[in-house]
């Protein structure tokens, strides 16, 4: 009989959402390699691909087989696709458009060849990022430049603002997952996107209050506070709004700065100056990338580049990744839990995660460990592990979950 690919779900399923692989009508023990593709809206191809041997009955099951090799090893049912890699070096796999799916090549080939024997079966599988019956509103209201994600059926629900970092524009694809968990979502665009200001030299509150109060006010938003999302300057930038602004309840806080880096943050008549950049404590690794790691001035040293968190009354989640080479994502979380506990306020929750690197992304993404750093102008260490990294990735994802639901409530 002929080999057979099974997934479950069958056609599509979301992204973060685990997808079951097995083939079924092979030989007995029949050594096979299975190989898994996708396209960007780029036209980048990302590839994974791992050695298996079926069983004595001719199956083969993902979720039982141990990778006996290729781009990882041992019993990962889901390792084809954290493991995938892009074919132009430093490039990070990026959803830009969530109303359409990444297609998912899968393909059985016969024996352990690295070039790949004969095609036994094919399958392909869409990945979406919209549940079915989240919908998807643009924001264009006063300043703010957003998008609204709503879950299914009638609100109101907890709302959240979503923020990412460096590299400006508006990506919607954590926002638009997360609205299929019960949250409104609103991926917040701040800086390189339509009218907004092209650079980053100045971060103006106001601007971020004019947001929050935006999504408070939403009849789809049950109040009396939201809570922010933020990974990297988008968490720096989280710190801020809560640090100066009413309304937020909880934030979460992926990798993010207790510094002000690269730009003022401005509020009213208070102004936060940037970090000193010390460029003679940039290292290069042995693959010729900049690690920056050590090269930002310490805010304990630099005390007015600090954020002042202990006004804040929001609760916090921390996320960091300990392999983190963008900054020093532990050190700056340990900082705020201090500062706070010396101003009375709760102690924060940290949650680090061993060999994790900068960009946690929703499960599944692959590892993106160097890239183009834009305040660098060149390509650095991000940092992580690719299975480590893969694991942090789905517990990050189920905390900050548990960790709203707890903090915002469910819907009203």
């Amino acid at each position: 009989m002929a080999a057979m690919l099974s997934l479950e779900p069958a056609g599509r399923s979301c992204w973060d959402e685990p997808l079951s692989i097995a083939v079924r009508g092979l030989a007995p023990e029949q050594p096979v390699t299975l190989r898994a593709a996708l396209r960007d809206e780029k036209g980048v191809l990302f590839r994974a691909h791992a050695r298996y041997r079926a069983d004595a009955g001719g199956e083969l099951d993902l979720a039982r087989a141990p990778a006996l090799g290729g781009s990882f090893t041992g019993l990962e049912p889901m390792g084809l696709l954290w493991a995938m890699e892009p074919e132009r070096p430093f490039w990070r796999l990026v959803k830009r458009d969530v109303q359409t799916p990444f297609v998912v090549e899968l393909e059985v080939l016969d024996g352990h060849e690295p070039d790949g024997g004969r095609q036994l079966a094919h399958a392909v599988h869409e990945r979406h990022f919209m549940a079915p019956g989240v919908r998807r509103v643009p924001v264009r209201e006063g300043r703010v430049r957003a998008t609204l994600f709503l879950p299914p059926g009638s609100g109101p629900f907890p709302g959240i603002i979503d923020l990412f970092g460096v590299g400006g524009g508006l990506l919607e694809y954590r926002a638009s997952l997360l609205a299929g968990k019960g949250f409104a979502v609103m991926a917040l665009a701040y800086y390189n996107y339509e009218d907004l200001p092209k650079s980053m030299e100045t971060m103006r509150m106001e601007y971020f209050e004019e947001a929050v109060n935006y999504l408070l006010s939403h009849p789809e938003v049950k109040g009396p506070g939201i809570g922010l999302l933020g990974i990297s300057k988008g968490g720096e930038l989280g710190l801020a709004m809560a640090s100066f602004l009413k309304g937020i309840t909880a934030a979460v806080v992926i990798n993010g700065s207790v510094a002000a880096v690269g730009n003022t943050i401005h509020y009213k008549d208070e102004t936060i100056p940037p970090v000193t950049i010390l460029r003679n404590r940039v290292k290069m690794t042995k693959d010729g990338l900049k690690d920056v790691v050590d090269a930002l001035q310490s805010p304990l040293v630099e005390e007015k580049s600090f954020i002042p968190v202990e006004r804040s009354d929001t609760t916090f989640l921390f996320l960091v990744g300990q392999d983190d080479h963008n900054w020093k994502s532990e050190f700056y979380a340990n900082e705020i839990s201090k500062r706070l506990q010396a101003h009375g306020k709760e102690k924060p929750q940290i949650i680090c995660y061993p060999e994790a690197g900068h960009y946690i992304e929703p499960p599944y993404f692959p590892l993106c460990k160097a890239g183009m750093h834009l305040l660098v102008g060149a390509n650095i260490t991000f940092g992580g592990e690719p299975k480590p990294h893969a694991i942090a990735q789905l517990d990050a994802w189920q905390q900050l979950q548990t960790f709203f639901h707890k903090e915002l409530g469910s819907k009203s």
